[in-house]
């Protein structure tokens, strides 16, 4: 149930342009400070998650580990994503609500 709310959220931020998906343009997103929250598809190269959390851990930036690359892009209405950061801090603080209730 928490996990449908939170694609339904993802859409709706994605939506509203709150959204920015791909490896490199995340880690960019999150050295600039933009990025309030991240997603990483479960079947994420180990490569890229070590990358995308080093990051993270680095620039306190909460992350989550959540579905796999094809759920993240049908929840934001693209093609298969690895990384998802949300930059709106509204939309970070209802998903990590979300995330951090179970």
């Amino acid at each position: 149930m928490t996990n449908d709310k939170l694609f339904q959220l993802l859409g709706l931020a994605a939506r509203a342009r709150k959204i920015i998906s791909g490896e490199e343009l995340v880690v960019k997103t999150i050295q600039s400070g933009n990025a309030k929250l991240i997603f990483l598809a479960s079947d994420a190269s180990p490569n890229s998650s070590k990358k995308i959390q080093d990051k993270c851990t680095y620039y306190n930036v909460e992350y989550h580990v959540i579905g796999d690359r094809y759920q993240l892009g049908h929840a934001t209405g693209k093609e298969a994503r690895v990384a998802l950061a949300i930059t709106d801090s509204g939309f970070a603080k209802k998903m990590s609500s979300l995330l951090n209730e179970k």
